[in-house]
Protein backbone atom coordinates (compact mmCIF):
# COMPACT_ATOMS: atom_id res chain seq x y z
CA UNK A 1 0.00 0.00 0.00
CA UNK A 2 1.26 3.52 -0.75
CA UNK A 3 1.97 5.77 2.23
CA UNK A 4 1.51 9.49 2.85
CA UNK A 5 4.97 10.47 4.05
CA UNK A 6 4.70 14.25 4.46
CA UNK A 7 2.42 17.26 4.09
CA UNK A 8 3.56 20.88 3.97
CA UNK A 9 1.48 24.06 3.90
CA UNK A 10 2.16 27.66 2.91
CA UNK A 11 0.19 30.58 4.33
CA UNK A 12 -0.67 33.56 2.06
CA UNK A 13 0.68 36.93 3.24
CA UNK A 14 -2.45 38.87 4.20
CA UNK A 15 -4.60 37.95 7.20
CA UNK A 16 -8.10 39.25 7.80
CA UNK A 17 -10.35 38.53 10.73
CA UNK A 18 -13.91 37.44 10.03
CA UNK A 19 -15.14 40.69 11.54
CA UNK A 20 -12.96 42.75 9.18
CA UNK A 21 -14.17 40.77 6.19
CA UNK A 22 -17.78 41.15 7.32
CA UNK A 23 -17.43 44.93 7.52
CA UNK A 24 -15.80 45.09 4.08
CA UNK A 25 -18.56 43.01 2.46
CA UNK A 26 -21.29 44.93 4.29
CA UNK A 27 -20.00 48.21 2.87
CA UNK A 28 -19.79 46.75 -0.65
CA UNK A 29 -23.17 44.99 -0.67
CA UNK A 30 -25.44 47.12 1.54
CA UNK A 31 -26.74 49.31 -1.30
CA UNK A 32 -27.83 46.21 -3.28
CA UNK A 33 -29.53 44.21 -0.53
CA UNK A 34 -32.45 45.73 1.40
CA UNK A 35 -32.12 42.78 3.80
CA UNK A 36 -28.35 43.03 4.19
CA UNK A 37 -28.58 43.14 8.00
CA UNK A 38 -30.15 39.69 7.96
CA UNK A 39 -27.97 38.20 5.21
CA UNK A 40 -24.69 39.44 6.69
CA UNK A 41 -25.26 37.23 9.75
CA UNK A 42 -23.86 34.35 7.69
CA UNK A 43 -20.44 35.67 8.76
CA UNK A 44 -21.32 35.33 12.44
CA UNK A 45 -22.61 31.77 12.03
CA UNK A 46 -19.63 30.47 10.04
CA UNK A 47 -17.40 29.56 13.03
CA UNK A 48 -14.51 31.11 11.09
CA UNK A 49 -12.22 33.43 13.05
CA UNK A 50 -9.60 34.33 10.45
CA UNK A 51 -8.67 33.73 6.83
CA UNK A 52 -5.59 34.39 4.76
CA UNK A 53 -5.65 36.09 1.37
CA UNK A 54 -3.29 36.89 -1.48
CA UNK A 55 -4.34 40.55 -1.59
CA UNK A 56 -4.59 43.29 1.05
CA UNK A 57 -8.00 44.60 2.08
CA UNK A 58 -7.76 47.51 -0.33
CA UNK A 59 -7.36 45.17 -3.33
CA UNK A 60 -10.90 43.83 -2.90
CA UNK A 61 -12.41 47.31 -2.93
CA UNK A 62 -11.34 47.89 -6.55
CA UNK A 63 -12.60 46.22 -9.74
CA UNK A 64 -10.13 43.89 -11.49
CA UNK A 65 -10.18 42.25 -14.88
CA UNK A 66 -9.91 38.50 -15.26
CA UNK A 67 -6.43 39.07 -16.72
CA UNK A 68 -5.32 41.00 -13.62
CA UNK A 69 -6.68 38.37 -11.26
CA UNK A 70 -5.19 35.50 -13.18
CA UNK A 71 -1.76 37.11 -13.49
CA UNK A 72 -1.60 37.47 -9.71
CA UNK A 73 -2.78 33.86 -9.36
CA UNK A 74 0.02 32.54 -11.58
CA UNK A 75 2.74 34.62 -9.94
CA UNK A 76 1.71 33.69 -6.40
CA UNK A 77 1.10 30.03 -7.26
CA UNK A 78 4.62 29.62 -8.57
CA UNK A 79 6.15 31.40 -5.57
CA UNK A 80 4.23 29.63 -2.79
CA UNK A 81 3.97 26.34 -4.68
CA UNK A 82 7.76 26.18 -5.01
CA UNK A 83 8.17 26.63 -1.26
CA UNK A 84 5.54 24.00 -0.48
CA UNK A 85 7.21 21.44 -2.76
CA UNK A 86 10.64 22.08 -1.26
CA UNK A 87 9.33 21.76 2.29
CA UNK A 88 7.36 18.59 1.59
CA UNK A 89 10.37 16.87 0.00
CA UNK A 90 12.67 18.05 2.80
CA UNK A 91 10.27 16.68 5.44
CA UNK A 92 9.91 13.37 3.59
CA UNK A 93 13.70 13.02 3.36
CA UNK A 94 13.78 12.59 7.16
CA UNK A 95 12.04 9.24 6.72
CA UNK A 96 12.83 7.95 3.23
CA UNK A 97 15.55 8.35 0.64
CA UNK A 98 14.06 11.28 -1.25
CA UNK A 99 15.19 14.35 -3.17
CA UNK A 100 13.66 16.49 -5.90
CA UNK A 101 15.47 14.37 -8.51
CA UNK A 102 13.78 11.26 -7.10
CA UNK A 103 10.20 12.46 -7.70
CA UNK A 104 8.54 10.29 -10.34
CA UNK A 105 5.23 12.10 -10.80
CA UNK A 106 3.91 15.58 -10.06
CA UNK A 107 0.14 15.97 -9.59
CA UNK A 108 -0.96 19.61 -9.62
CA UNK A 109 -4.48 20.44 -8.41
CA UNK A 110 -6.27 23.78 -8.76
CA UNK A 111 -9.55 25.37 -9.85
CA UNK A 112 -9.16 29.08 -9.10
CA UNK A 113 -6.84 30.18 -11.92
CA UNK A 114 -5.69 29.17 -15.37
CA UNK A 115 -2.22 28.63 -16.81
CA UNK A 116 -0.86 26.77 -19.82
CA UNK A 117 1.72 25.42 -19.32
CA UNK A 118 0.34 24.56 -15.91
CA UNK A 119 1.88 25.73 -12.65
CA UNK A 120 3.75 22.45 -12.13
CA UNK A 121 5.79 23.09 -15.28
CA UNK A 122 6.65 26.60 -14.12
CA UNK A 123 7.78 25.24 -10.74
CA UNK A 124 9.86 22.59 -12.48
CA UNK A 125 11.83 25.39 -14.16
CA UNK A 126 12.79 26.67 -10.71
CA UNK A 127 13.72 23.37 -9.05
CA UNK A 128 16.01 20.47 -9.91
CA UNK A 129 13.42 17.84 -10.88
CA UNK A 130 14.21 15.05 -13.31
CA UNK A 131 13.29 16.13 -16.86
CA UNK A 132 11.44 12.80 -17.19
CA UNK A 133 8.97 13.40 -14.37
CA UNK A 134 5.34 12.56 -15.17
CA UNK A 135 3.06 15.62 -14.99
CA UNK A 136 -0.62 15.16 -14.09
CA UNK A 137 -2.39 18.52 -13.78
CA UNK A 138 -5.98 18.31 -12.49
CA UNK A 139 -8.34 21.27 -12.94
CA UNK A 140 -11.97 21.83 -11.98
CA UNK A 141 -12.35 19.43 -9.05
CA UNK A 142 -12.76 22.27 -6.55
CA UNK A 143 -13.15 21.19 -2.95
CA UNK A 144 -12.76 17.53 -3.91
CA UNK A 145 -9.39 18.19 -5.54
CA UNK A 146 -7.10 17.50 -2.58
CA UNK A 147 -8.58 14.08 -1.89
CA UNK A 148 -8.71 13.32 -5.63
CA UNK A 149 -5.02 14.20 -5.94
CA UNK A 150 -4.19 11.76 -3.14
CA UNK A 151 -6.30 9.10 -4.87
CA UNK A 152 -4.48 9.53 -8.18
CA UNK A 153 -1.15 9.37 -6.33
CA UNK A 154 -2.34 6.11 -4.78
CA UNK A 155 -3.17 4.77 -8.24
CA UNK A 156 0.27 5.70 -9.55
CA UNK A 157 2.14 4.22 -6.59
CA UNK A 158 0.03 1.06 -6.68
CA UNK A 159 1.18 0.58 -10.28
CA UNK A 160 4.78 1.58 -9.52
CA UNK A 161 5.58 0.57 -5.92
CA UNK A 162 8.99 2.26 -5.97
CA UNK A 163 7.51 5.65 -7.00
CA UNK A 164 7.45 8.93 -5.12
CA UNK A 165 4.64 11.32 -6.08
CA UNK A 166 3.95 14.94 -5.19
CA UNK A 167 0.39 16.25 -4.83
CA UNK A 168 0.41 20.06 -4.89
CA UNK A 169 -2.88 21.89 -4.27
CA UNK A 170 -3.11 25.65 -4.79
CA UNK A 171 -6.24 27.76 -4.52
CA UNK A 172 -6.54 31.53 -4.30
CA UNK A 173 -10.30 31.74 -4.02
CA UNK A 174 -10.21 35.40 -2.98
CA UNK A 175 -8.68 36.38 -6.32
CA UNK A 176 -11.87 35.24 -8.05
CA UNK A 177 -13.90 37.78 -6.04
CA UNK A 178 -16.16 39.75 -8.39
CA UNK A 179 -16.82 43.09 -6.74
CA UNK A 180 -19.95 43.77 -8.80
CA UNK A 181 -21.48 40.30 -8.48
CA UNK A 182 -24.45 40.82 -6.19
CA UNK A 183 -25.63 37.21 -6.14
CA UNK A 184 -26.32 35.50 -2.83
CA UNK A 185 -23.78 32.82 -3.80
CA UNK A 186 -21.11 35.50 -3.98
CA UNK A 187 -22.10 36.94 -0.61
CA UNK A 188 -22.05 33.50 1.03
CA UNK A 189 -18.72 32.75 -0.68
CA UNK A 190 -17.15 35.86 0.82
CA UNK A 191 -18.02 34.56 4.28
CA UNK A 192 -16.42 31.18 3.71
CA UNK A 193 -13.57 30.89 1.21
CA UNK A 194 -9.92 31.64 1.79
CA UNK A 195 -6.57 31.06 0.09
CA UNK A 196 -4.11 28.26 0.75
CA UNK A 197 -1.33 26.04 -0.56
CA UNK A 198 -0.48 22.48 0.48
CA UNK A 199 1.77 19.72 -0.83
CA UNK A 200 1.77 16.02 0.08
CA UNK A 201 4.34 13.37 -0.79
CA UNK A 202 2.98 9.86 -1.40
CA UNK A 203 5.39 6.94 -1.76
CA UNK A 204 4.92 3.35 -2.88
CA UNK A 205 5.58 0.24 -0.77
CA UNK A 206 9.12 -0.24 -1.98
CA UNK A 207 10.00 3.44 -1.46
CA UNK A 208 9.11 3.27 2.24
CA UNK A 209 10.07 -0.34 2.94
CA UNK A 210 13.20 0.51 4.92
CA UNK A 211 11.83 3.56 6.76
CA UNK A 212 11.63 3.42 10.56
CA UNK A 213 8.61 5.73 10.54
CA UNK A 214 4.89 5.15 11.08
CA UNK A 215 2.67 6.51 8.32
CA UNK A 216 -0.94 6.52 7.20
CA UNK A 217 -1.01 3.98 4.36
CA UNK A 218 -3.75 4.30 1.74
CA UNK A 219 -5.68 1.02 1.60
CA UNK A 220 -8.06 2.00 -1.17
CA UNK A 221 -10.08 4.81 -2.73
CA UNK A 222 -13.48 5.46 -4.24
CA UNK A 223 -14.64 8.20 -6.64
CA UNK A 224 -18.37 8.82 -7.03
CA UNK A 225 -20.26 11.11 -9.39
CA UNK A 226 -23.86 12.25 -8.90
CA UNK A 227 -25.67 12.48 -12.25
CA UNK A 228 -27.29 15.75 -13.34
CA UNK A 229 -25.94 17.78 -10.42
CA UNK A 230 -23.83 20.42 -12.16
CA UNK A 231 -25.74 23.29 -10.55
CA UNK A 232 -24.76 22.37 -6.97
CA UNK A 233 -21.25 23.81 -7.03
CA UNK A 234 -18.82 25.30 -9.53
CA UNK A 235 -17.88 28.39 -11.54
CA UNK A 236 -19.82 30.54 -13.99
CA UNK A 237 -17.21 32.04 -16.33
CA UNK A 238 -18.08 35.66 -17.15
CA UNK A 239 -16.18 38.59 -18.66
CA UNK A 240 -14.65 39.64 -15.34
CA UNK A 241 -13.70 36.11 -14.31
CA UNK A 242 -15.02 33.19 -12.30
CA UNK A 243 -18.33 33.69 -10.48
CA UNK A 244 -19.09 31.17 -7.75
CA UNK A 245 -21.99 28.72 -7.95
CA UNK A 246 -22.83 27.56 -4.45
CA UNK A 247 -26.11 25.81 -3.69
CA UNK A 248 -27.73 26.14 -0.29
CA UNK A 249 -28.72 22.46 -0.62
CA UNK A 250 -25.15 21.13 -0.18
CA UNK A 251 -25.61 20.08 3.50
CA UNK A 252 -28.89 18.34 2.60
CA UNK A 253 -27.19 16.53 -0.28
CA UNK A 254 -24.43 15.35 2.04
CA UNK A 255 -26.87 13.98 4.63
CA UNK A 256 -28.73 11.93 2.04
CA UNK A 257 -25.97 10.95 -0.35
CA UNK A 258 -22.71 10.56 1.55
CA UNK A 259 -23.49 7.67 3.91
CA UNK A 260 -24.45 5.20 1.15
CA UNK A 261 -21.18 6.04 -0.60
CA UNK A 262 -19.15 5.55 2.56
CA UNK A 263 -20.85 2.32 3.62
CA UNK A 264 -20.54 0.85 0.12
CA UNK A 265 -16.85 1.70 0.02
CA UNK A 266 -16.07 0.41 3.50
CA UNK A 267 -17.99 -2.79 2.80
CA UNK A 268 -15.75 -3.42 -0.20
CA UNK A 269 -12.77 -2.85 2.06
CA UNK A 270 -14.19 -5.18 4.76
CA UNK A 271 -14.16 -2.35 7.31
CA UNK A 272 -16.98 -1.23 9.60
CA UNK A 273 -17.72 2.46 10.01
CA UNK A 274 -17.25 2.03 13.78
CA UNK A 275 -13.58 1.16 13.15
CA UNK A 276 -12.83 4.65 11.83
CA UNK A 277 -11.04 6.70 14.50
CA UNK A 278 -9.63 9.52 12.32
CA UNK A 279 -11.98 11.53 10.11
CA UNK A 280 -9.85 13.54 7.66
CA UNK A 281 -12.73 15.54 6.24
CA UNK A 282 -12.69 18.56 3.97
CA UNK A 283 -14.42 21.19 6.16
CA UNK A 284 -16.57 22.87 3.53
CA UNK A 285 -18.31 24.91 6.19
CA UNK A 286 -20.04 24.66 9.56
CA UNK A 287 -23.20 23.14 8.07
CA UNK A 288 -21.15 20.73 5.99
CA UNK A 289 -19.37 19.43 9.09
CA UNK A 290 -22.71 19.04 10.86
CA UNK A 291 -24.03 17.15 7.83
CA UNK A 292 -21.01 14.82 7.98
CA UNK A 293 -21.73 14.11 11.64
CA UNK A 294 -25.42 13.53 10.99
CA UNK A 295 -24.89 11.33 7.93
CA UNK A 296 -22.20 9.13 9.48
CA UNK A 297 -23.49 9.23 13.07
CA UNK A 298 -20.16 10.66 14.23
CA UNK A 299 -19.71 12.48 17.52
CA UNK A 300 -18.69 16.13 17.23
CA UNK A 301 -15.23 15.18 18.52
CA UNK A 302 -14.61 13.35 15.23
CA UNK A 303 -14.61 16.69 13.42
CA UNK A 304 -12.45 18.60 15.92
CA UNK A 305 -9.47 18.94 13.60
CA UNK A 306 -11.47 19.83 10.45
CA UNK A 307 -13.40 22.37 12.54
CA UNK A 308 -10.15 23.91 13.80
CA UNK A 309 -8.80 24.25 10.26
CA UNK A 310 -12.06 25.90 9.18
CA UNK A 311 -11.84 28.29 12.14
CA UNK A 312 -8.27 29.35 11.40
CA UNK A 313 -8.27 29.34 7.59
CA UNK A 314 -11.78 29.09 6.19
CA UNK A 315 -12.57 26.84 3.24
CA UNK A 316 -9.56 26.98 0.92
CA UNK A 317 -11.06 24.52 -1.56
CA UNK A 318 -8.66 21.72 -2.64
CA UNK A 319 -5.77 22.32 -0.16
CA UNK A 320 -8.05 22.30 2.89
CA UNK A 321 -8.17 18.54 3.35
CA UNK A 322 -4.35 18.46 3.24
CA UNK A 323 -4.24 21.09 6.01
CA UNK A 324 -6.44 18.71 8.02
CA UNK A 325 -4.26 15.73 7.12
CA UNK A 326 -1.14 17.57 8.23
CA UNK A 327 -2.60 17.94 11.73
CA UNK A 328 -3.35 14.21 11.87
CA UNK A 329 0.24 13.45 10.84
CA UNK A 330 1.44 15.36 13.92
CA UNK A 331 -0.45 12.99 16.20
CA UNK A 332 0.84 9.62 17.33
CA UNK A 333 -1.57 6.94 16.14
CA UNK A 334 -1.70 3.32 17.24
CA UNK A 335 -0.69 0.51 14.91
CA UNK A 336 -3.66 -0.46 12.75
CA UNK A 337 -5.80 2.61 13.45
CA UNK A 338 -8.03 3.48 10.52
CA UNK A 339 -8.93 6.82 9.05
CA UNK A 340 -11.30 8.08 6.40
CA UNK A 341 -10.47 10.93 4.02
CA UNK A 342 -13.57 12.54 2.52
CA UNK A 343 -14.11 15.53 0.24
CA UNK A 344 -16.92 16.69 -2.01
CA UNK A 345 -16.75 18.95 -5.03
CA UNK A 346 -18.19 20.14 -8.35
CA UNK A 347 -19.67 17.51 -10.55
CA UNK A 348 -21.25 16.84 -7.99
CA UNK A 349 -18.74 14.27 -6.75
CA UNK A 350 -17.14 12.69 -3.74
CA UNK A 351 -13.65 11.33 -3.18
CA UNK A 352 -13.03 8.89 -0.33
CA UNK A 353 -9.83 7.19 0.87
CA UNK A 354 -9.26 4.60 3.59
CA UNK A 355 -6.13 5.08 5.69
CA UNK A 356 -4.36 2.68 8.02
CA UNK A 357 -1.57 3.79 10.33
CA UNK A 358 1.27 1.30 10.65
CA UNK A 359 5.02 0.95 10.76
CA UNK A 360 6.70 0.85 7.37
CA UNK A 361 9.01 -2.02 8.31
Amino acid sequence: MPAIVSVSTEIPPYRMSQQETKELVYNLFSSSYPQIDRLIKVFDHSEITERQFMGPKEWYLEPHTFSEKNSLYVEAAVELGTKAVQNSVEEASKYIDCSLEDIDAFIFVSSSGISTPTIDAKIMNKLSFSPHIKRLPLWGLGCAGGAAGLSRAYDYCAAFPEAKVLVLCIEFCSLTFAKDDRSKSNLVGTSLFGDGVACALVAGDQAVSESPGSFPFISGTQSTHMPDSEDIMGWDLQDDGLHVIFSRDIPHVIENWLKPNVTTFLSKMSVDLEEITAFVAHPGGKKVLQAYEQALNFKESMTDIPRRILKDHGNMSSPTVLYVLKEFLKEKRSEGEKGLVAALGPGFCSEILLLEWREAV
